[in-house]
């Protein structure tokens, strides 16, 4: 099992990611572009097989982009030998347009995205830096760099494709008219979905406790600094966060946006890497942090994590007082909502009398939900209840990682349905966006085949290609 993993990670990290998937030029050097060209790399030998202005597209970045998509579990509607060539073909078309209408990407702009692949890699290969190398066969800054290049680009044609469409507008009157005569078969199926509201309270913590935790940390910290152990062994062996903990504790590069305030407020204050910070509160638990650079307005730093352990006796305490509390709701002494803007120590919901917020697929704050959206504790509860009910209270591991107890009420439930105007009107208009969007898309590809040199293998005269024209 172990090789059978290995293998997958070497295939997995050992392809130019994103560069084939998203269809930019191979790192692969080539001259001359005939058809029976190839380059020779090592023992290797790769073709170009599609070319695109003065780009060409590699029988290497055609199977990398393959690899990557049966890792993904992604299912072909038609022959993926024409539809991968194609699809890296298109990209490149945007690409060159976003150079000519000098559309920038900075690196500022990917810097997150950059760390969160890199962070995602180092997982997989349990957090060794030197087995990330091996499979890469270059040192960690050139895997950053070379990353950073291959989302800049993917960050390039992205910008060309929203300025392609930005003047594109839905009006009311479009929707109704573009749903009048759609078969009922046609209209798009809304899942249920649901309200919640929740009061929440987190158990309370003894003093000993918290002095525990940060003795602990105080330990840690003496022992770095007697040289007895690394930060980063400390970190593997004891740190609670288990995203960055295999990692040695590093965050990898981030704004001050991107980090907890309390911790971002010490972390950017630190100037000597051999030195340990003072011990943080965060919303997370307990940390020290070591610098390891700051780069502009962002630092990569590592930390150890260390959470207080929440009693049983403490979580029953507040389970019960939130009963006593919900017994109170169904009484009528007070309403839920009342419950949970002057009882609740959750700071998301308690300003909007505890109803729980959501992001959707367009990225607007809504506050229905999908069950499966839902935390699960939550969703689990909810699941059967009657609107306006109010539930037992329950326990969870809230997103920060901290045990908290909750009771909920469901608002309101919209069950499953066929959309209608009436019920459905944004989704439906999003529907009606989303087919103007493709449409002009599509038919900007097609133009820009006309404009530009392209020229395919012979192998590839008789595919059937999503746009026309590649064929001349």
């Amino acid at each position: 099992m172990k090789t059978t993993r290995n293998l997958i990670v070497a295939l997995l990290i050992g392809i130019p990611f994103m560069g084939a998937a998203s269809g930019f030029s191979s790192s692969a050097s080539y001259t001359s572009l005939t058809d029976s060209d190839s380059i020779h790399m090592g023992t290797v030998i790769d073709e170009v097989i599609w070319v695109v202005g003065d780009e060409a597209i590699l029988k290497s970045d055609v199977e990398a982009y393959r690899m990557q998509a049966a890792m993904e579990g992604v299912k072909w509607t038609g022959d993926p030998d024409c539809m991968i060539p194609e699809q890296i073909a298109v990209q490149k078309l945007f690409k060159h347009q976003a150079q000519i209408d000098s559309i920038e990407v900075t690196d500022a702009d990917v810097a997150p995205e950059v760390e969160q692949h890199i962070n995602y890699w180092l997982e997989m290969v349990d957090g060794s830096r030197e087995r990330l190398e091996e499979y890469r066969h270059k040192p960690l800054s050139q895997i950053r760099n070379d990353l950073r290049e291959e989302l800049k680009d993917r960050q390039m044609v992205q910008k060309m494709k929203q300025k392609l469409v930005e003047d594109i507008a839905v009006t009311p009157a479009e929707v109704r008219r573009y749903f009048k005569d759609l078969p009922q078969d046609s209209l798009p199926f809304i899942p249920t979905e649901v309200e919640v509201e929740i009061v929440q309270n987190t158990p309370k913590i003894p003093a000993e406790e918290l002095n525990r935790v940060k003795d602990e940390l105080r330990e840690y910290t003496d022992r770095v600094n007697r040289g007895d152990a690394s930060f980063s062994t400390l970190a593997r062996l004891y740190s609670e966060d288990p995203g960055t903990a295999r990692r040695g504790g590093e965050l990898g590069f981030s704004g001050r946006g991107m980090l907890d305030p309390a911790f971002a407020s010490v972390a950017f204050n630190l100037t000597d890497p051999k030195k340990v910070s003072k011990i943080v509160e965060s919303e997370f638990g307990f940390h020290i942090i070591q610098l390891i650079e700051k780069r502009g307005d962002k630092v990569n730093v590592r930390h150890i994590l260390r959470k207080p352990i929440v009693s049983d006796e403490a979580i029953e305490s507040t389970l019960a007082r939130l009963d006593s509390i919900a017994d109170d709701i169904r009484a009528e002494k007070f309403t839920f909502e009342d419950a949970a803007s002057m009882l609740s120590d959750d700071k998301d919901t308690r300003n909007n009398k505890g109803l729980m917020s959501n992001s959707d697929q367009a990225g607007r704050v809504t506050s229905r939900f999908k069950m499966q959206d839902l935390p699960p504790e939550v969703a689990k509860v909810v699941d059967t209840m009657q609107v306006g009910q109010v539930s037992r209270a329950f326990q969870l591991i809230n997103q920060r990682g901290k045990t908290v107890c909750v009771i909920a009420k469901l608002k309101n439930r919209i069950e499953g349905h066929k959309a209608s105007i009436s019920e459905d009107f944004q989704t439906l208009k999003d529907v009606v966006l989303q087919r103007r969007q493709n449409d002009r898309i599509h038919q900007w590809v097609v133009d820009k085949i006309k404009s530009v040199y392209t020229r395919l293998n012979n192998g590839y005269q008789d595919c059937k290609f999503e746009y026309e024209g590649w064929i001349k």
